[in-house]
């Protein structure tokens, strides 16, 4: 039986399916091809833990982690509101393709509606058109403040 709900990261079951699904994500292609470093498998879960602004969000099927979702409180200045940034999102391999993504979408959504939230935000890569398509289905959509200046472009500085 399917569920999703929100994490509580002091659970030991829950912090194993976070470390579980970040790391099946960080293995693959569109997730850097690399395994987790020990560092973040030891100091994830208690980092975020120190943080007032994390939601995550689990999907289990029956005791089988199936799908994550860790997001972020940020804030629109523009529409004077919090917002809620969708910072990882996972589905894992076998539960692809059945729904289980826009699931995972609507918990996230419902969540941030009820704390009022102005929008949901996400990055994906360019050539993750698997996520792509999931997003626009959901009603993702490119941003733009102005359609003359163009798509807004997700940039880092490492430091």
């Amino acid at each position: 039986m399917l569920n999703i709900f929100e994490a509580d990261l002091s659970n030991d079951t829950h912090a194993g399916a976070i470390i579980e699904l970040l790391n099946i994500y960080a293995m693959e292609l569109v997730g850097g091809g690399e395994e987790l470093q020990g560092f973040v498998k030891k100091n994830l879960i208690p980092k975020l833990k120190e943080r007032r602004d994390c939601l995550v969000f689990l999907a289990f099927d029956n005791s089988t982690p199936a799908g994550l979702i860790v997001g972020f409180e940020g804030f629109s200045t523009f529409l004077c509101k919090p917002l809620l940034n969708i910072h990882d999102f996972v589905v894992a391999p076998n539960y692809r393709c059945q729904g289980l993504a826009l699931k995972l979408l609507k918990k996230a959504e419902a969540i941030a509606k009820e704390r009022d939230y102005c929008k949901l935000t996400l990055e994906v890569l360019e050539g993750n058109e698997s996520a792509k398509s999931v997003y626009h289905r959901f009603g993702f959509e490119p941003y733009h403040l102005n359609p003359k200046m163009g798509k807004a472009f997700f940039w880092e500085k490492k430091l």
